[in-house]
């Protein structure tokens, strides 16, 4: 009777172990990632108002386009760690330089689609006569940055995969540096102005690249895996993808939708809710982290078709959610009075954010376990659910927050109707993987 809860402690230190180790990284390199556009607006910034509304909208342009394919990163962990746990290294690289084609693929049609169309996507915008060509100035050239950039997302994902996401975050604290010298060298050392934020930006990227690039061939090389394209992969890599990017597609028109209604309820409203989303944004770091180590974790597991661990670890990476989401929760309505003033002075705006602040506040330990299913099911290759879950939780979503104007509550509602979708989000997660449905194992799904 004693070795029973004696092998579940142990069991448990070990999947601790190992969560800690795959995402306190993980969790250093995604905050890396803002920091680069947080360099820029600051070094712009001093340029003027006009080049800095022009960076702004550059800026949300290239995000929008990023983000969108950030399935390269999640399909390929999956897919690696798969071939990890199966012990045929080999063929993880393979899978893995399959992603990273995929991505160049995908890049090179992003930089011929927007290189033209660089002042019809500025003005679609809406952006000022001022800022326009400052825009389109740095959109044209940051395009050309656009396949180091998804080169990056497919090798992190590489990596991740391989069980290494301590490689990932050397690489972003370098790429931040460097990024942050050659834009202060080029902005005003050279006098190219907001040209020389965004061919800092290019350079930085393409070093990011080609860091990833040697680690991966290094690995290649001592496994014996191939370079060359291989179409069969790369088509792979796409199916797998496809479903990551109508998940992800479901979301970002979640939180436009959420913009669009704040910005209906008047202008201390949606100057308040860019202040929550921002901190909402930076609170689902601490918990796309462990997401993260869930997805090469529950991979690897899989792979090496031991889907008993695969159940455990599971379970623990859901406690680990519930856990930081509650820390967070706490964190947030302590540091409420603190964290406004920071952002503005406008009492109509604090009085909005406080209330809704504490909705952000008690929704945490929920948006904990949704990160951590979602990780969980993107390690076991279970895109196609995830799509249809999202675009559930988005027919849910979209009725009840345009009805937020009109049943009054303001701010408030508005993140009460976040919630609701994190909730959906959560249920629909939570009864996937009650059935077993997600496990699947062998060295692919």
């Amino acid at each position: 009777m004693t070795q029973a809860p004696a092998r579940r402690r142990v069991g448990r230190r070990q999947h601790d172990r190992e969560i800690v180790a795959l995402a306190v990284p993980a969790f250093g390199a995604l905050v890396a990632e803002p920091l680069f556009l947080m360099a820029d607006t600051a070094i712009v910034g001093h340029l003027g108002t006009a080049q800095l509304a022009g960076l702004g909208v550059a800026s949300a342009l290239l995000m929008t386009a990023v983000s969108v394919f950030v399935f390269l990163a999640y399909a390929t962990t999956a897919a690696v760690a798969r071939r990890v746990g199966a012990g045929d290294l080999q063929a993880a690289i393979r899978q893995g330089m399959d992603g990273i084609w995929l991505a160049l693929f995908l890049g090179a049609v992003l930089v011929a689609v927007a290189l033209p169309t660089a002042p019809h996507l500025v003005d679609l915008f809406g952006a000022s006569d001022a800022a326009a060509p400052y825009a389109t100035t740095y959109l044209r050239i940051s395009v050309l940055g656009i396949p180091a950039m998804l080169v990056v997302l497919a090798a992190t994902g590489v990596l991740r995969g391989l069980q290494d996401t301590k490689t990932p975050l050397y690489v972003a604290i370098a790429g931040f540096v460097a990024n942050g010298a050659l834009n202060l060298g080029l902005v005003y050392g050279a006098d190219l102005g907001i040209a020389g934020s965004a061919w800092g930006t290019v350079i930085a990227q393409c070093g990011m690249a080609l860091a990833y690039l040697v680690v991966v061939l290094r690995g290649a090389r001592k496994h014996g895996a191939s370079l060359r394209p291989d179409a069969a992969g790369i088509r792979a890599s796409a199916q797998a993808g496809v479903p990551l990017l109508v998940r992800t597609l479901s979301l970002r028109a979640i939180l436009m939708i959420a913009t669009a209604v704040a910005a209906r309820l008047g202008d201390a409203d949606i100057a308040a809710h860019q202040i929550i989303l921002s901190l909402w944004s930076l609170l689902a770091f601490a918990l796309d982290a462990i997401a993260i180590a869930g997805q090469a974790i529950i991979g690897r597991y899989l792979g090496a078709g031991d889907s008993q661990g695969a159940r455990e670890a599971c379970r623990r990476m859901v406690e680990w959610g519930i856990a930081v989401g509650v820390l967070l929760g706490i964190l947030v309505v302590i540091t409420r009075p603190v964290f406004l003033p920071l952002f503005t002075s406008d009492s109509a705006v604090k009085d909005a954010a406080l209330p809704a602040l504490v909705i952000v506040a008690l929704s945490q330990p929920i948006s904990g376990i949704v990160f951590v299913l979602d990780g969980v099911l993107m390690g076991a290759g279970d895109g196609p659910y995830l799509a249809w879950a999202m675009l559930l939780t988005l027919a849910v979503f979209t009725p009840v927050a345009l009805l937020v104007p009109v049943w009054g509550g303001g701010l408030t509602a508005l993140w009460a109707t976040m919630t609701l979708m994190m909730t959906v989000r959560m249920l629909t997660l939570w009864l996937r993987t009650r059935s077993g449905r997600w496990i699947v194992t062998g060295a692919t799904r």
